[in-house]
């Protein structure tokens, strides 16, 4: 699908949320879910600090924006994230009935929506999400750059 005019401003925002996640150790990787030209719900990575395996920033923000709406299909809606979504992720859009997905950095080790595998637009499902790449791209793949950079560098290395 072709970028849209606003979404170079609310990746910008989900950059801003997943700046959120470094304050508590996590992978900086933001979200946010817009419905009618509003931010409704952002997540960003929070499985260091909730101990929880399923806390990616786009499970948040979905979570989140099912609990403002009141309903578990998001319809009208569309997802920002700053890094490809996971399998899980990906699912999860299926199932909430996201129509739009717009991601920044692409994810070639676990990246779900082209990398990897597609996911949201598996032929056999019964819902597929337009998806939109490379939005600010360069920045949202710099803050992961950044983050693991400092995480190498923080660890002391074994002796040879």
């Amino acid at each position: 699908m072709r970028k849209a005019p606003s979404d170079e401003r609310f990746m910008r925002d989900a950059l801003g949320a997943a700046r959120r996640a470094l304050s508590h150790g996590d992978v900086p990787v933001g979200a946010a879910v817009v419905k009618d030209g509003l931010v409704i719900a952002r997540g960003w990575n929070a499985r260091e600090r909730d101990g929880d395996p399923t806390a990616h920033a786009e499970i948040v923000a979905i979570r989140r924006a099912a609990k403002k709406l009141g309903s578990w299909r998001l319809s009208g809606c569309t997802l920002y994230v700053t890094l490809e979504p996971c399998a899980m992720c990906a699912g999860a859009m299926v199932l909430a009935r996201l129509p739009r997905l717009v991601y920044g950095a692409p994810d070639p080790k676990a990246g779900f929506t082209g990398s990897l595998g597609d996911l949201v637009r598996h032929p056999r499902l019964n819902h597929r999400v337009d998806v939109t790449v490379g939005v600010l791209g360069a920045e949202c793949g710099r803050i992961l750059v950044e983050f693991f950079r400092e995480r190498r560098a923080e660890k002391p290395r074994a002796p040879r």
